[in-house]
């Protein structure tokens, strides 16, 4: 990727070779700073000048990306409207005097015309990437929704859940951030908090100070704990000791009964999608975190993935909440984060189960959000 956009924007621009040597230095530097961090986290390090990397590394990142899309969406324009012209020129050769092909063959007026839009095309990137910087930070967006279910008892009707989802607590998104998640959170007076994974990148000892908040989130059934994928990159069973200090429920295909005057609902967790690739413990199993449970008029499932939802759905619950995909985070990346799930963002229904698909609450590498904005949600139980 980075070479790709070298050899279309720095080798058409004809600069003097020491100018060129510093673009290409910058690309290369620029390659490697998005590791740094995660190497020098992997080995204990932090601090203030680890944490600076990551944010010029990350948002260097984010930038690149967004400009490769730019200038690969910019030569399959270039090689489509290229081969329509060579069509129409064979189509009409026998009239034309040649003039335009020749004028169109200028080295100089082609070289001054892909240098303007090469640099259009700069510019646009860097405001998309101060805009979804902007987004990115910014206070996660409250969507509240209603979740129709069938049968709903009275006593369960307008039963609030707090999600929060995909934080990603590490070198840039520090205490700060989670301590207006939680007041966020608590102004919306939950009933029960739903923390569907990855909280964190990094270990205990590096960020035990930073989600310290969390501690402060106030629900009158609890809070409640599933692991993301990235629990697992950054010491589950830490983390998993870490969250039950913090005041969690941790739901490792496990489930609680929770009673609501005459009604009862069970909330069930699951471990990651891929947890089992790191733990025979902890293979996700949808079936097994209902286990033994009494009968609930409402049965609601914690799932990092939307993967997830087929298991679910067979076992017989009525609504799953997940995370995961961070709704693309930034386009066009949402086509890919879209091929590799079954829902990406929102509220949908497979078979008898309903899934919400949160957008995440901060982000995960690149700083920046465009067309999906960060979110904390509420979901209110209300009947179909």
């Amino acid at each position: 990727m980075y070479g790709y956009i070298g050899w279309r924007l720095i080798i058409p621009a004809q600069l003097s070779p020491r100018v060129n040597l510093i673009l290409w230095g910058i690309l290369a530097v620029s390659a490697v700073l998005p590791f740094l961090p995660i190497m020098l986290r992997f080995r204990g390090t932090g601090g203030f000048w680890v944490d600076t990397i990551a944010w010029i590394g990350y948002l260097s990142f984010g930038f690149l990306t967004l400009l490769f899309a730019f200038v690969a969406v910019r030569d399959i324009i270039t090689l489509l409207a290229a081969g329509i012209h060579k069509i129409i020129q064979l189509a009409t050769a026998s009239y034309g005097s040649g003039r335009d092909v020749a004028e169109n063959a200028d080295p100089e007026r082609r070289r001054l015309l892909t240098n303007t839009v090469n640099i259009g095309i700069l510019g646009v990137t860097g405001a998309m990437t101060g805009y979804g910087l902007f987004e990115a930070t910014r206070k996660p967006d409250i969507v509240e929704i209603d979740i129709p279910i069938k049968n709903l008892p009275g006593d369960l009707e307008g039963l609030r859940i707090v999600q929060m989802s995909d934080i990603h607590v590490s070198h840039t998104i520090k205490r700060r951030f989670v301590q207006r998640v939680v007041d966020n959170v608590n102004e919306l007076k939950p009933d029960i908090v739903a923390l569907t994974g990855d909280l964190v990148d990094g270990s205990v000892n590096q960020l035990r100070d930073d989600v310290a908040p969390l501690a402060e989130l106030e629900a009158k059934y609890g809070s409640y704990f599933v692991t993301g994928n990235h629990e697992y990159y950054s010491g589950v069973g830490q983390w998993l000791d870490e969250t039950s200090r913090l005041g969690f429920t941790v739901l490792l295909n496990q489930h609680k009964i929770i009673e609501r005057g005459e009604a009862r609902l069970l909330i069930a967790g699951v471990t990651d999608y891929t947890g089992g690739q790191f733990s025979k413990d902890h293979i996700s199993d949808p079936h097994k975190a209902m286990a033994g449970a009494p009968d609930a008029d409402v049965k609601i499932l914690l799932a990092h993935q939307p993967k997830s939802i087929y298991k679910a759905a067979e076992a017989g619950y009525d609504f799953m909440i997940s995370g995961h995909t961070h709704g693309g985070q930034y386009f066009p990346y949402h086509f890919l984060a879209a091929m590799t799930q079954p829902f990406i963002s929102g509220l949908h229904k497979y078979e008898n189960t309903q899934i919400y698909v949160s957008r995440g609450t901060g982000y995960w590498g690149p700083q920046i959000r465009i067309g999906a904005r960060s979110e904390i949600t509420l979901h209110r139980l209300v009947s179909a």
